[in-house]
């Protein structure tokens, strides 16, 4: 199967009280075919001095999730995910996800010679989320802190590699995988296959 081109997206600079309705929409593909999802998702993004800001928009008949306490295993029901490369080396990146009832799971990849070693001790730390549920759609809100993640935020000209997903797992059907760059496998974690935030 012949793999898309990786995506870019510029990344708009708000004020910190910013409507999403400036930023930049992005939507997500099946991740395994690049086809549209049975249920879509955008996700729209941008960034002001301090902060990463986002915000999934995901369209859902039955938005569900079990999971309240902080790392739990939430990929294992309905979730949304961030995995941010801020050094571009693909060798090392930031995970973060969040569930409908507002549940976080954050956490850090390690390139090493058997795979990935993933490190939950790492917390983002001043992450801010909102989520509300108003069928037939959910809503996840993210500000991420450019501290959490490198010691100065990015400057203009900076990129960063990065992807931008769902599980969704409808009742009485197979769960889907979205993504904003498809890695045309059934696992999200191929660094490769990350696409571009231009600051």
């Amino acid at each position: 199967m012949q793999q898309a081109p990786l995506p870019r997206v510029r990344v708009p600079i708000v004020g910190p009280d910013f409507g999403f309705e400036i930023g930049v929409t992005l939507e997500l593909s099946e991740n395994v075919t690049g086809a549209s999802p049975r249920q879509a998702t955008k996700v729209t993004l941008a960034r002001d001095s301090a902060r990463l800001r986002l915000r999934f928009e995901c369209g859902d008949a039955h938005p569900w999730a079990t999971i309240t306490r902080r790392d739990g295993p939430l990929y294992q029901e309905e979730v949304v995910e961030v995995f941010l490369d801020p050094f571009g080396d693909l060798e090392c990146y930031f995970e973060i996800e969040v569930n409908p009832l507002n549940a976080v799971l954050d956490l850090m990849l390690r390139r090493v010679k058997r795979g990935w070693r993933k490190e939950f001790s790492w917390n983002c730390e001043s992450l801010e989320t909102s989520t509300s549920i108003a069928e037939p759609c959910w809503i996840a809100d993210l500000a991420i802190p450019f501290a959490a993640l490198v010691p100065t935020p990015p400057g203009a000209g900076s990129v960063w590699r990065a992807n931008f997903l769902r599980i969704d797992r409808p009742p009485g059907s197979p769960r889907e995988l979205s993504a904003w760059s498809p890695t045309m496998e059934k696992t999200f974690h191929v660094p490769s296959r990350f696409g571009f935030l231009e600051f």
